[in-house]
């Protein structure tokens, strides 16, 4: 494994943990109703939870990364377009960027394990598959969101600059435009980002084209 991928590989699995006890020890004060003053020290601890975990565990997870089933990295992409989602809330638009790191990642465990172009080519739409599907979930929660508020018209008109009244109507237009271009480059990305990684990171020619 190169030293590239290492720090990547580390870099995704490492901010899990940490992220996660972050945003737990956050939720638990909220839930045991603690003194305000005392929030920040509940996340606080919740952080250092995760980097504790990371100093256990974190050189394990990346020497196992491309042995791993192939569920614990489709939950990481979860978690982080969950986390993506919600951090700028409910717009979809940056999680179309997770389709690069998710097909980089897969680009290279195809390299490394000797894979032919074929294979390759139907790995790449595997990731495509899926993480279009997700963002298409995505689509759906956000739009649901934006059409269940009546000040979503206004809120685009003031965001944009726009010299009219934004309608119903066009709210909707622009859910259904705007989802269909955010599909596709996710499509395109996936797809891209296996082969780019793929060839970067030494990939074998396949028996047809070597013959």
């Amino acid at each position: 494994m190169r030293r590239i991928e290492i720090v990547a590989i580390g870099a995704l699995f490492g901010a899990v943990p940490v992220i996660g006890c972050f945003l737990a020890g956050w939720w638990i004060s909220v839930f045991f109703l603690v003194p305000e003053s005392w929030i920040f020290l509940y996340a606080l601890a919740g952080f250092l939870v995760g980097v504790l975990v990371d100093v256990i565990l974190l050189k394990a997870w990346i020497r196992r990364a491309y042995s791993m089933n192939p569920l614990v990295w489709m939950a990481v992409y979860l978690f982080y377009s969950i986390g993506m989602f919600g951090f700028f809330m409910g717009v979809p638009v940056f999680n179309v960027l997770l389709a690069v790191p998710a097909g980089s990642f897969v680009g290279g465990w195809l390299a490394q394990s000797g894979a032919d172009s074929t294979r390759m080519k139907k790995a790449a739409r595997l990731v495509a598959v899926f993480t279009t599907s997700v963002l298409a979930l995505v689509c759906v929660a956000s739009a649901s969101v934006a059409l269940a508020s009546p000040s979503t018209p206004s809120e685009i008109q003031h965001m944009l600059g726009l010299p009219f009244l934004v309608t119903p109507a066009m709210v909707i237009g622009i859910i259904l435009c705007g989802g269909a271009l955010m599909l596709a480059l996710q499509w395109w990305l996936a797809l891209t980002s296996v082969e780019r990684a793929y060839r970067c990171l030494g990939a074998r020619p396949s028996p047809s084209t070597s013959a």
